[in-house]
């Protein structure tokens, strides 16, 4: 391999998830069918890998992964040990932070320069919650850990891209958290991320209202004339295109989505369920505004499919695929930081 080849040789970290459920299963499929172009570090405990009934006889035995040997295409280990043995299908509190760990595995490879992007297959909030440890999400915990105060979820899917302005919030706070600080500055993470790591010279983001009718002008909710509005119609004066804020009923009309290369929803379920209707199993949530690039399943972690060898690849090889092209538009991770 040539010097030129290896250092544009892209490496990729992807956490295996929650140990009971069906994230180590399919990052285990990756070792029948290993990637030529890239290297691969699956993080986790190996026993994990290769427990779905893979089509070799025995166990897959994989590389350990070595920070400071040559990039080489193909997949290795950096093993995270369980704290208990894992049963699939069955969740554990006392394995909870090991789930932590992985994660806080791929954001220190991320800062170190060893990696240039990480995927992350699902986890169970509610048995890290169970253990004691405060999670909303994988969003909220990456942007905690690399000092990011606002990130922006995208889900990519079905020839859309769908951003949120709120993320995991009950639906009577989103009123509240909807300022116009928050809306501008997720509106300027969206359009950088678009432009800088998706390749869009001059992105156009279409813009939902919050509530039925973009707010009849006023006469079902004041949302839109008080903070949507004139946020858009600043950002307009800089020379941002995002036409809105529309209805969300009709916002997804073809004509609607005609140039437009995303479009931002105001809350999850505004959103959200067109893009999976769209692409469920395809899909890839991909976290905007932080220093290292991000993607991950849009599924949970199907415990009565763990160890099964039955759950679809699919939306993990498309947050693969697409986290691999993302971070050859984007600088080390090293030197964001």
């Amino acid at each position: 391999m040539s010097a030129r080849t290896q250092q544009a040789l892209r490496t990729i970290a992807i956490t295996s998830g929650e140990p009971a459920g069906i994230g180590p299963d399919i990052c285990s499929t990756l070792l029948e069918d290993p990637p030529q172009d890239c290297r691969v570090v699956l993080i986790g405990d190996v026993a994990l890998f290769g427990r779905s009934r893979l089509k070799r006889a025995r166990k897959p035995r994989i590389p350990l992964f070595d920070a400071t040997s040559p990039a080489r295409p193909g997949i290795e280990l950096l093993h995270v040990p369980l704290a208990v043995p894992c049963v699939p299908g069955q969740l554990d509190p006392a394995n909870a932070k090991y789930v932590l760990d992985t994660l806080d595995a791929a954001i220190g490879g991320c800062a170190a320069g060893a990696f240039h992007a990480v995927v992350t297959a699902p986890v169970q909030k509610s048995v890290i919650n169970d253990a004691g440890i405060p999670f909303t999400g994988h969003t909220e915990y990456l942007a905690k850990q690399t000092g990011v105060r606002l990130p922006v979820m995208l889900l990519v899917g079905g020839g859309l891209r769908v951003a949120l302005a709120t993320t995991h919030l009950p639906l009577k706070k989103v009123s509240a958290a909807l300022t116009p600080a928050r809306l501008e500055a997720i509106v300027r993470i969206l359009h950088a991320d678009l432009r800088d790591r998706f390749g869009l010279r001059k992105p156009r983001i279409l813009v939902l209202g919050l509530n039925p009718h973009a707010g009849e002008g006023g006469h079902l909710g004041t949302e839109e004339l008080e903070v949507i509005e004139p946020v858009l119609a600043a950002l307009r004066g800089e020379g941002f295109d995002v036409p809105g804020p529309v209805p969300a009923d009709t916002a997804f009309l073809p004509h609607r989505l005609q140039g437009c290369d995303a479009v931002l929803a105001m809350y999850h379920d505004q959103g959200l369920p067109v893009l999976k209707h769209a692409s469920f199993g395809h899909a890839v949530n991909v976290t905007l505004g932080l220093p290292i690039v991000r993607t991950s399943v849009d599924h949970g972690t199907a415990l009565d499919l763990a160890g099964t060898r039955r759950a679809d690849t699919g939306s993990l090889r498309a947050a693969f695929d697409l986290a691999l092209d993302l971070s050859r538009r984007t600088q080390s991770s090293a030197s964001h930081w």
